[in-house]
This record gives structure tokens, C-alpha cells and sequence, in this order.
């Protein structure tokens, strides 16, 4: 994919914009005491590939109590725009209830709600032991045209993640689901990580990526769905933090990926990441540009494909 156009970003740029109120708001104590922090925020994503797909979300939360992703609720409203493979473009309104709540070592966040036509969001659940564990469940429109269609298709997307660490130098990352389309496609997927920390104090680690996923009806509608695919990504990552806890990230990888109807070919990942310092601050920001040449729609291996996305979110709490 091409890097974001400029009228996607121009049309992501505008319809981010957002008001603020007077700060006079904050923490007003609950019945039990405990005080809450209303919220709001915008962000926008906009994703662009080799086929033309040009894809804008621009998103608004109005959040009734916020301190953190993990201990929120609200609302979110998002407007998205669609325009798979140069095509006619197409618009969704989408509305979601999300929260998140810490139970013990547990945590919670959720998002879900509809486009107008379906149920649409994501539910997942982890705790934060020695050996992590991640439950998550996903729905979602499939971005091409015969996905965005009058009779759309979606893919429910549920799996379970572990962590499984050797040492203070070395985990390893295993995750299994099942992936259902609209229609008669169902897909399984196994991906598994091999983390080793070269240097804790640069936050410097290399990895190995791998994944695999296999469809039982290869080539169903329009978006890529070979019989199996596999990736193996070796991945150099670095996160620093600087100031008061400003962080930043940075991943690249040169690795292989090879399908049903193709031979190996390389593969690509970069990334890069920024969080504003967490905690009780009355501001936070975030981003991150990601680039791949990992198939999706209509796209084969071995034709040049390219993805590049970008995300940018700010919140204000009172």
C-alpha cells in the first residue's frame, strides 16, 4: 500500500477537530466516594494499499468516568468511509458502548455496538501473572466491495493468547483462534512469538514471528482467502521511555511468507509507536504508522502488494 493519501488525511484531519469543556467538571465523588473523571477524545485512522483501497475513521468518545483504558465507561461514536480497490465509496455510521474494569489481576475492555446493520465491536479479557493469559473475541465488516455490499460480510474473529517465559530474557508468545465469514468460510489460526531481551535498559529485544491460518473455503467472495498461508517475520524491536514517561517504539522485520498457490516470497513489517506518559494525567496522546506487505481483499502474494496505516488519538479527562 501507498502511503495515506492526502485526501484521506485532509478528510480525517477535519473531522477530528473537538471542543473542549471547562475543567470545573473534575472528580466529582460517586455515592461510594470515589471519584470519577468524565472525558472526551477524537481519533482518526486512515489506511491506504497498492489496490486503491483507501480506507477514514474518524472517531469521537464521550466517556462518562476515565482513568485508563482499563478502568473506563462511555461512548463512541465513528463515521468511516470506504473506497475498496478504487471503487464506488461507501459510508457507516457506527456506534459502540465501551468499557473497561480491572478485577483482581484481571482486566477487562470492551467495545461493542453496530454499523446500522449488524452487531460490530470486541470483548477482551487478560490478567497480568507470570504467565499471562488473553481471551479476546472480535466482529467486523470485511473491507472490500462485495463485503461493503447491500448484503454485507462480516468475520467473527474469538482466540485465546499465553504467555510462557523461560527466563528474565526469554518468553515465547503462543495464540489460537477461530476466524467465521459470512457464508461458509471459516478459518483457523496459530501464531506463536519468540521473544529474547538483548539489552533491558534500551528496551531492546529480538524476536520471531510466525503464523499460520488455514480456510475451509478458500476464495469464497472477494477478499484474500487462500486455502493456507504462512509467515516467518524475524523482528528487531526497541522501546524507550524519555521525560516523565513519554514512550516510543520501534519495530522492524525481513522475513518470508509463502501461500497455497505461490512459492516463498519476502515479507515486510515496520512500525512505530508513541504514548504519552500514563497515569493521572489530564491529557494523553497517541500514535503509530504501521507498514506491511501481508496480503488482504483481493490481494495475492508476489504482486507487489503494500499496507501502510496511520493512527492518532488524543484525550482529554476533567
Amino acid at each position: 500500500m501507498e502511503f495515506v493519501s492526502k485526501k484521506s488525511l485532509a478528510t480525517a484531519i477535519g473531522i477530528a477537530a473537538i471542543g473542549m469543556s471547562s475543567p470545573s467538571a473534575a472528580k466529582d465523588a460517586d455515592a461510594g466516594g470515589r471519584y470519577v473523571r468524565p472525558a472526551v477524545g477524537a481519533d482518526i485512522f486512515v489506511s491506504d494499499d497498492s489496490d486503491d483501497t483507501e480506507i477514514v475513521r474518524a472517531g469521537f468518545d464521550l466517556d462518562f468516568d476515565n482513568k485508563g483504558d482499563n478502568d473506563r465507561l462511555g461512548v463512541r461514536l465513528e463515521k468511516a468511509w470506504y473506497e475498496p480497490a478504487g471503487q464506488e465509496q461507501h459510508e457507516r455510521e457506527r456506534v459502540f458502548l465501551q468499557a473497561g474494569q480491572e478485577f483482581g489481576d484481571w482486566q477487562a475492555r470492551g467495545r461493542i455496538g453496530t454499523d446500522m446493520h449488524s452487531v460490530i465491536g470486541s470483548v477482551s479479557i487478560n490478567d497480568m501473572a507470570a504467565l499471562r493469559k488473553e481471551f479476546f473475541i472480535e466482529r467486523d465488516i470485511v473491507e472490500t466491495q462485495m463485503g461493503l455490499d447491500d448484503t454485507p460480510i462480516y468475520s467473527t474473529f474469538a482466540g485465546a493468547a499465553i504467555d510462557l517465559p523461560v527466563d528474565d530474557h526469554n518468553v515465547f508468545n503462543v495464540l489460537a483462534g477461530y476466524q467465521d465469514f459470512t457464508g461458509d468460510n471459516e478459518r483457523y489460526h496459530l501464531r506463536g512469538t519468540y521473544i529474547h531481551v538483548v539489552k533491558p535498559s534500551w528496551g531492546l529485544s529480538a524476536q520471531l514471528r510466525a503464523r499460520y491460518f488455514h480456510s475451509t473455503e478458500p476464495g469464497e467472495y472477494d477478499y484474500y482467502s487462500p486455502k493456507n498461508y504462512l509467515q516467518v517475520l524475524p523482528a528487531v524491536q526497541v522501546r524507550r521511555f524519555f521525560g516523565e514517561g513519554w514512550m516510543v517504539q520501534a519495530v522492524g522485520a525481513i522475513g518470508a511468507q509463502r501461500d497455497s498457490s505461490s512459492g516463498w516470497e519476502r515479507s515486510h513489517f515496520g512500525q512505530i509507536r508513541m504514548q504519552s506518559p500514563r497515569g493521572d494525567y489530564d491529557w494523553s496522546v497517541n500514535g503509530e504508522i504501521t507498514y506491511t506487505d501481508t496480503p488482504s481483499g483481493n490481494s495475492t502474494i508476489g504482486s507487489g502488494y503494500s499496507y501502510v496505516q496511520a493512527l492518532f488519538g488524543v484525550t482529554r479527562r476533567f
